[in-house]
């Protein structure tokens, strides 16, 4: 992690020090969009209540702006095929910008 060009995917980031990051993407997603989602994943009872829930409360996003400066943290919405293109899209640019940035 100290060399830095990681890409780090996970739930929370409470326990992430700010040093390890360049910058943090949040997906975000519409209750119903997500719903239908994970249902489809087969999801079911407490595990889609809980994540439901942690997306109405935004959970991991307030997490984010808690835990990192507020430069560092962007949110991207992920409801449709064509948002979540853009948002690769738009990580695949970034990592572009930085790798040259960051080029020894």
């Amino acid at each position: 992690m100290a060399r830095g060009g990681n890409i780090v995917d996970y739930h929370s980031c409470e326990f992430f020090p700010e040093r390890w990051f360049d910058i943090v993407f949040v997906l975000r997603t519409d209750n119903s969009v997500l719903y239908d989602r994970l249902q489809q994943r087969g999801y079911s009872g407490k595990k889609l209540d809980d994540n439901i829930q942690c997306e109405i409360f935004q959970t991991i996003l307030e997490e984010a702006r808690e835990s990192y400066k507020s430069e560092l943290v962007h949110e991207l919405p992920s409801n449709t095929p064509e948002e979540m293109e853009d948002n690769v899209d738009k990580i695949i640019q970034w990592i572009e910008q930085w790798s040259v940035a960051n080029s020894h």
